[in-house]
């Protein structure tokens, strides 16, 4: 698969809210300003996941239905992938 730099960007802010998570346990920050940006970090990897999981399924589709692959096959495992990441 290739991963695109919109999905590395994606990547790396994670990683710079999460660097800025860190920064402020350390500083002591209020819990509730701690939770909300975990919280904010676990959405946007969802939705990297998402985005990755979905982007793979239309490669795999694509060359799936070129080698005669069986399409739903494909799709349950994309949705299998996404189950997993919950």
């Amino acid at each position: 698969m290739d991963y695109n730099d919109q999905m590395k960007n994606r990547i790396k802010r994670i990683e710079g809210q999460l660097r800025g998570i860190l920064k402020m346990m350390e500083e002591n920050k209020d819990c509730k300003e701690v939770i909300t940006q975990l919280s904010a970090s676990r959405t946007a990897i969802d939705r990297t996941i998402g985005l990755i999981v979905s982007s793979n399924l239309v490669e795999c589709v694509k060359h799936g239905e070129e080698n005669g692959k069986d399409t739903e096959k494909l799709v349950l495992e994309a949705v299998n992938l996404l189950v997993k990441s919950r």
